[in-house]
Protein backbone atom coordinates (compact mmCIF):
# COMPACT_ATOMS: atom_id res chain seq x y z
CA UNK A 1 0.00 0.00 0.00
CA UNK A 2 1.52 3.21 -1.28
CA UNK A 3 1.90 6.68 1.15
CA UNK A 4 -1.53 8.16 0.30
CA UNK A 5 -0.25 11.84 0.79
CA UNK A 6 2.72 11.02 -1.49
CA UNK A 7 3.79 13.21 -4.49
CA UNK A 8 1.25 13.24 -7.30
CA UNK A 9 3.61 11.06 -10.14
CA UNK A 10 0.86 11.47 -12.88
CA UNK A 11 -1.98 14.27 -13.11
CA UNK A 12 -5.10 13.42 -15.89
CA UNK A 13 -7.09 16.90 -16.60
CA UNK A 14 -10.03 16.54 -18.31
CA UNK A 15 -9.04 13.78 -21.06
CA UNK A 16 -10.86 13.25 -24.38
CA UNK A 17 -9.82 10.97 -27.37
CA UNK A 18 -12.68 10.88 -29.98
CA UNK A 19 -12.01 9.12 -32.89
CA UNK A 20 -13.87 10.04 -36.25
CA UNK A 21 -15.57 7.59 -38.64
CA UNK A 22 -14.82 8.39 -42.32
CA UNK A 23 -17.00 7.08 -45.17
CA UNK A 24 -16.26 7.24 -48.71
CA UNK A 25 -13.02 5.64 -51.03
CA UNK A 26 -11.30 8.61 -52.60
CA UNK A 27 -12.75 11.35 -50.86
CA UNK A 28 -13.36 10.91 -47.39
CA UNK A 29 -15.64 12.46 -45.22
CA UNK A 30 -16.35 12.59 -41.26
CA UNK A 31 -20.00 11.30 -40.58
CA UNK A 32 -19.62 10.48 -36.65
CA UNK A 33 -17.07 10.72 -33.90
CA UNK A 34 -16.34 7.30 -31.44
CA UNK A 35 -16.36 9.09 -27.78
CA UNK A 36 -14.01 6.55 -26.42
CA UNK A 37 -12.58 8.66 -23.62
CA UNK A 38 -14.99 11.61 -22.83
CA UNK A 39 -13.87 13.67 -20.28
CA UNK A 40 -11.56 12.53 -17.17
CA UNK A 41 -9.84 13.68 -14.39
CA UNK A 42 -7.81 11.76 -11.88
CA UNK A 43 -4.33 11.44 -10.14
CA UNK A 44 -1.86 9.15 -9.32
CA UNK A 45 0.39 9.44 -6.44
CA UNK A 46 4.46 8.03 -6.61
CA UNK A 47 4.34 4.29 -5.55
CA UNK A 48 0.43 3.45 -5.97
CA UNK A 49 -1.41 1.28 -7.93
CA UNK A 50 -4.68 2.90 -9.24
CA UNK A 51 -6.90 0.34 -10.52
CA UNK A 52 -8.91 1.18 -13.51
CA UNK A 53 -12.37 -1.28 -13.97
CA UNK A 54 -15.24 -1.46 -16.40
CA UNK A 55 -16.87 -3.56 -19.15
CA UNK A 56 -15.34 -4.25 -22.09
CA UNK A 57 -15.71 -0.94 -24.79
CA UNK A 58 -15.95 1.13 -22.17
CA UNK A 59 -12.56 3.19 -22.88
CA UNK A 60 -9.78 1.85 -20.28
CA UNK A 61 -7.09 0.99 -23.00
CA UNK A 62 -7.72 3.89 -24.84
CA UNK A 63 -7.19 5.67 -21.29
CA UNK A 64 -3.96 3.90 -20.90
CA UNK A 65 -2.86 4.03 -24.36
CA UNK A 66 -3.69 8.21 -24.70
CA UNK A 67 -1.94 8.84 -21.35
CA UNK A 68 1.20 7.24 -23.06
CA UNK A 69 0.36 9.59 -25.91
CA UNK A 70 0.41 6.43 -28.41
CA UNK A 71 -2.86 7.82 -29.32
CA UNK A 72 -2.91 12.64 -29.06
CA UNK A 73 -5.77 13.07 -26.98
CA UNK A 74 -8.30 15.45 -28.91
CA UNK A 75 -8.29 17.40 -25.56
CA UNK A 76 -7.09 18.11 -22.18
CA UNK A 77 -3.86 17.34 -20.29
CA UNK A 78 -1.30 14.96 -19.06
CA UNK A 79 1.46 15.62 -16.56
CA UNK A 80 4.19 13.73 -15.22
CA UNK A 81 6.07 14.65 -13.16
CA UNK A 82 4.94 18.17 -13.65
CA UNK A 83 5.87 18.35 -17.46
CA UNK A 84 2.88 18.60 -19.81
CA UNK A 85 3.22 15.39 -21.91
CA UNK A 86 0.21 15.57 -24.28
CA UNK A 87 1.57 18.60 -25.49
CA UNK A 88 5.09 17.67 -26.25
CA UNK A 89 6.71 17.09 -29.51
CA UNK A 90 7.46 13.21 -30.83
CA UNK A 91 11.40 13.72 -30.25
CA UNK A 92 11.15 14.88 -26.78
CA UNK A 93 8.21 12.17 -26.10
CA UNK A 94 10.22 9.41 -27.06
CA UNK A 95 12.93 10.67 -24.52
CA UNK A 96 10.03 10.53 -21.80
CA UNK A 97 9.28 7.10 -22.27
CA UNK A 98 12.16 6.17 -21.11
CA UNK A 99 10.44 6.74 -17.86
CA UNK A 100 6.86 5.28 -18.84
CA UNK A 101 6.20 2.33 -20.46
CA UNK A 102 3.02 -0.41 -20.79
CA UNK A 103 2.38 -3.92 -20.67
CA UNK A 104 0.19 -5.37 -23.01
CA UNK A 105 -2.94 -7.29 -23.04
CA UNK A 106 -1.96 -10.40 -25.35
CA UNK A 107 1.35 -11.44 -25.02
CA UNK A 108 0.80 -13.85 -28.22
CA UNK A 109 0.08 -10.51 -29.79
CA UNK A 110 2.18 -8.20 -28.40
CA UNK A 111 6.27 -10.05 -29.20
CA UNK A 112 7.48 -10.45 -32.46
CA UNK A 113 7.26 -14.32 -33.62
CA UNK A 114 10.51 -13.55 -35.59
CA UNK A 115 12.16 -12.10 -32.93
CA UNK A 116 14.44 -14.14 -30.11
CA UNK A 117 13.86 -13.05 -27.01
CA UNK A 118 16.80 -11.26 -26.71
CA UNK A 119 15.92 -9.04 -29.60
CA UNK A 120 12.77 -8.29 -28.43
CA UNK A 121 13.92 -7.48 -24.66
CA UNK A 122 17.08 -5.12 -26.09
CA UNK A 123 14.81 -3.55 -28.29
CA UNK A 124 13.95 -0.48 -26.29
CA UNK A 125 17.65 -0.76 -25.04
CA UNK A 126 18.60 -0.64 -29.04
CA UNK A 127 16.03 2.41 -29.88
CA UNK A 128 17.19 4.56 -27.14
CA UNK A 129 21.19 3.86 -27.86
CA UNK A 130 22.20 2.18 -24.54
CA UNK A 131 24.98 0.13 -24.23
CA UNK A 132 26.94 -1.66 -26.73
CA UNK A 133 25.58 -5.54 -27.84
CA UNK A 134 27.39 -7.29 -24.93
CA UNK A 135 25.73 -4.70 -21.95
CA UNK A 136 22.53 -4.92 -23.43
CA UNK A 137 22.48 -9.08 -23.63
CA UNK A 138 24.11 -8.85 -19.95
CA UNK A 139 21.03 -6.52 -19.33
CA UNK A 140 18.59 -8.74 -21.10
CA UNK A 141 20.15 -11.98 -18.87
CA UNK A 142 19.21 -9.80 -15.79
CA UNK A 143 15.76 -8.61 -17.06
CA UNK A 144 15.05 -12.54 -17.25
CA UNK A 145 16.43 -13.54 -14.13
CA UNK A 146 14.18 -10.65 -12.36
CA UNK A 147 10.91 -11.43 -13.96
CA UNK A 148 11.26 -15.17 -13.14
CA UNK A 149 12.70 -16.79 -16.27
CA UNK A 150 15.86 -18.76 -17.03
CA UNK A 151 18.41 -16.45 -18.59
CA UNK A 152 19.77 -19.41 -21.03
CA UNK A 153 16.72 -19.36 -23.02
CA UNK A 154 17.28 -15.41 -24.34
CA UNK A 155 18.20 -17.19 -27.82
CA UNK A 156 14.74 -18.82 -28.04
CA UNK A 157 11.50 -17.86 -29.74
CA UNK A 158 8.11 -16.39 -28.56
CA UNK A 159 6.13 -19.63 -29.57
CA UNK A 160 8.34 -22.03 -27.47
CA UNK A 161 7.10 -20.03 -24.14
CA UNK A 162 3.88 -20.48 -22.51
CA UNK A 163 1.24 -17.64 -21.86
CA UNK A 164 2.29 -16.80 -18.75
CA UNK A 165 5.92 -17.02 -19.65
CA UNK A 166 5.18 -14.99 -22.94
CA UNK A 167 3.66 -11.82 -20.34
CA UNK A 168 6.89 -12.36 -18.02
CA UNK A 169 8.66 -11.53 -21.23
CA UNK A 170 6.80 -8.52 -22.08
CA UNK A 171 7.15 -7.45 -18.16
CA UNK A 172 11.00 -7.50 -18.84
CA UNK A 173 10.58 -5.13 -21.93
CA UNK A 174 8.35 -2.75 -19.93
CA UNK A 175 11.53 -2.52 -17.65
CA UNK A 176 14.37 -2.59 -19.70
CA UNK A 177 14.71 1.54 -19.43
CA UNK A 178 14.14 1.45 -15.62
CA UNK A 179 10.48 3.47 -16.00
CA UNK A 180 8.89 4.79 -12.67
CA UNK A 181 5.45 4.30 -14.14
CA UNK A 182 3.69 1.25 -15.85
CA UNK A 183 0.39 1.44 -17.68
CA UNK A 184 -0.51 -2.85 -17.26
CA UNK A 185 -3.18 -2.71 -19.90
CA UNK A 186 -5.30 -6.03 -19.11
CA UNK A 187 -2.08 -8.16 -18.37
CA UNK A 188 -3.71 -11.23 -16.98
CA UNK A 189 -6.77 -11.43 -19.13
CA UNK A 190 -5.44 -13.52 -21.79
CA UNK A 191 -4.29 -15.97 -19.51
CA UNK A 192 -5.37 -18.79 -17.64
CA UNK A 193 -6.53 -18.34 -13.72
CA UNK A 194 -4.33 -20.60 -12.51
CA UNK A 195 -0.89 -18.40 -14.18
CA UNK A 196 -3.25 -14.48 -13.57
CA UNK A 197 -2.34 -15.00 -9.64
CA UNK A 198 1.98 -15.66 -10.47
CA UNK A 199 1.49 -12.82 -13.02
CA UNK A 200 -0.21 -10.37 -10.16
CA UNK A 201 2.16 -11.47 -7.56
CA UNK A 202 4.84 -10.66 -10.09
CA UNK A 203 4.26 -6.88 -10.57
CA UNK A 204 3.73 -6.59 -7.04
CA UNK A 205 6.57 -7.91 -5.93
CA UNK A 206 8.33 -5.88 -8.87
CA UNK A 207 6.84 -2.93 -7.53
CA UNK A 208 8.30 -3.17 -4.07
CA UNK A 209 12.01 -3.96 -5.64
CA UNK A 210 12.04 -1.12 -8.03
CA UNK A 211 9.44 1.76 -6.67
CA UNK A 212 7.07 1.32 -9.02
CA UNK A 213 4.10 3.10 -9.99
CA UNK A 214 1.09 1.22 -12.01
CA UNK A 215 -2.23 2.21 -13.70
CA UNK A 216 -4.11 -1.28 -13.33
CA UNK A 217 -6.28 -1.55 -16.42
CA UNK A 218 -8.41 -4.59 -15.93
CA UNK A 219 -12.40 -6.08 -15.95
CA UNK A 220 -11.82 -8.35 -13.09
CA UNK A 221 -12.98 -6.65 -10.37
CA UNK A 222 -11.59 -9.17 -7.28
CA UNK A 223 -8.31 -8.59 -8.92
CA UNK A 224 -8.00 -5.33 -8.83
CA UNK A 225 -9.12 -4.67 -5.49
CA UNK A 226 -6.17 -7.49 -4.61
CA UNK A 227 -3.25 -5.26 -6.08
CA UNK A 228 -4.84 -1.45 -6.37
CA UNK A 229 -4.17 1.23 -3.75
CA UNK A 230 -7.35 3.03 -5.09
CA UNK A 231 -10.33 2.10 -7.95
CA UNK A 232 -11.78 4.01 -10.37
CA UNK A 233 -15.02 2.31 -11.99
CA UNK A 234 -15.50 3.55 -15.64
CA UNK A 235 -18.51 3.80 -17.77
CA UNK A 236 -19.18 4.74 -21.80
CA UNK A 237 -16.17 7.20 -21.80
CA UNK A 238 -16.36 8.99 -18.33
CA UNK A 239 -14.97 7.68 -14.99
CA UNK A 240 -17.97 7.74 -12.55
CA UNK A 241 -16.80 6.80 -8.84
CA UNK A 242 -13.02 6.50 -7.45
CA UNK A 243 -12.34 5.84 -4.03
CA UNK A 244 -10.00 3.96 -1.49
CA UNK A 245 -10.32 0.57 -2.64
CA UNK A 246 -11.51 -0.82 0.47
CA UNK A 247 -13.90 2.22 0.67
CA UNK A 248 -15.17 1.66 -2.98
CA UNK A 249 -15.64 -2.00 -2.24
CA UNK A 250 -17.58 -1.33 1.41
CA UNK A 251 -19.17 1.62 0.80
CA UNK A 252 -19.96 1.42 -3.48
CA UNK A 253 -22.09 5.15 -4.06
CA UNK A 254 -22.65 4.76 -7.81
CA UNK A 255 -25.40 2.78 -9.26
CA UNK A 256 -23.06 1.14 -11.95
CA UNK A 257 -20.42 0.51 -8.87
CA UNK A 258 -23.50 -1.35 -6.70
CA UNK A 259 -24.73 -3.42 -9.71
CA UNK A 260 -20.60 -4.60 -10.79
CA UNK A 261 -19.83 -5.51 -7.04
CA UNK A 262 -23.19 -7.87 -6.97
CA UNK A 263 -21.74 -9.56 -9.66
CA UNK A 264 -18.74 -10.55 -8.18
CA UNK A 265 -19.31 -14.28 -6.30
CA UNK A 266 -19.09 -14.55 -2.34
CA UNK A 267 -17.12 -18.07 -1.49
CA UNK A 268 -19.38 -18.24 1.22
CA UNK A 269 -22.55 -20.43 0.47
CA UNK A 270 -24.85 -19.15 2.92
CA UNK A 271 -23.71 -15.55 2.09
CA UNK A 272 -23.75 -16.04 -1.41
CA UNK A 273 -27.36 -17.67 -1.32
CA UNK A 274 -28.55 -14.17 0.58
CA UNK A 275 -26.26 -11.75 -1.74
CA UNK A 276 -28.89 -9.58 -3.65
CA UNK A 277 -27.96 -9.38 -7.59
CA UNK A 278 -28.05 -6.43 -9.85
CA UNK A 279 -29.58 -6.97 -12.67
CA UNK A 280 -29.18 -3.88 -15.13
CA UNK A 281 -31.73 -3.74 -17.98
CA UNK A 282 -30.62 -3.33 -21.72
CA UNK A 283 -27.09 -2.99 -23.56
CA UNK A 284 -24.62 -0.06 -23.05
CA UNK A 285 -25.35 2.25 -25.11
CA UNK A 286 -23.10 3.32 -28.36
CA UNK A 287 -20.15 5.39 -27.85
CA UNK A 288 -20.85 6.92 -30.90
CA UNK A 289 -24.55 8.06 -30.06
CA UNK A 290 -24.40 8.31 -26.14
CA UNK A 291 -27.11 9.20 -24.10
CA UNK A 292 -28.05 12.61 -23.40
CA UNK A 293 -27.43 13.98 -19.54
CA UNK A 294 -25.86 11.00 -18.02
CA UNK A 295 -24.59 7.85 -19.65
CA UNK A 296 -25.55 5.56 -17.22
CA UNK A 297 -29.38 6.73 -16.72
CA UNK A 298 -31.24 4.45 -19.70
CA UNK A 299 -29.85 1.20 -17.62
CA UNK A 300 -29.82 2.79 -14.13
CA UNK A 301 -32.28 1.39 -11.48
CA UNK A 302 -32.41 4.38 -9.31
CA UNK A 303 -32.50 7.41 -12.22
CA UNK A 304 -34.44 10.91 -11.54
CA UNK A 305 -36.10 13.09 -14.33
CA UNK A 306 -32.87 15.32 -14.58
CA UNK A 307 -30.17 12.02 -15.01
CA UNK A 308 -31.48 12.75 -18.47
CA UNK A 309 -31.49 16.22 -19.05
CA UNK A 310 -28.05 17.20 -17.22
CA UNK A 311 -24.45 15.68 -17.38
CA UNK A 312 -23.66 14.96 -13.44
CA UNK A 313 -20.82 16.80 -11.66
CA UNK A 314 -17.90 15.02 -10.55
CA UNK A 315 -17.45 15.80 -7.13
CA UNK A 316 -15.87 14.60 -4.04
CA UNK A 317 -18.63 12.93 -1.68
CA UNK A 318 -16.45 12.15 1.50
CA UNK A 319 -13.09 12.37 1.59
CA UNK A 320 -10.62 10.78 -0.64
CA UNK A 321 -14.38 9.38 -2.40
CA UNK A 322 -15.24 10.97 -5.40
CA UNK A 323 -18.67 10.03 -8.01
CA UNK A 324 -20.44 11.35 -10.60
CA UNK A 325 -24.15 10.92 -9.90
CA UNK A 326 -27.22 13.04 -9.34
CA UNK A 327 -29.12 10.92 -7.18
CA UNK A 328 -26.39 10.38 -4.42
Amino acid sequence: MSDQNGRILLSVQNLKKHFPITRGLIIQRQVGTVKAVDGISFDIKEGETLGLVGESGCGKSTTGRTILQLHRPTEGKVFYNDVEISSLPDHDMRMMRRDIQIIFQDPYASLNPRMTVEQIVAEPLEVHGIGNRRERRDRVRDLMDLVGLNPNFINRYPHEFSGGQRQRIGVARALALQPSFIVCDEPISALDVSIQAQVVNLLEDLQKRLGLTYLFIAHDLSMVRHISDRTAVMYLGKIVELADRDELYNNPLHPYTQALLSAVPIPDPPKERDHQRIILEGDVPSPVHPPTGCNFHPRCPVAIDVCSEEDPEWREVAPGHFAACHVI
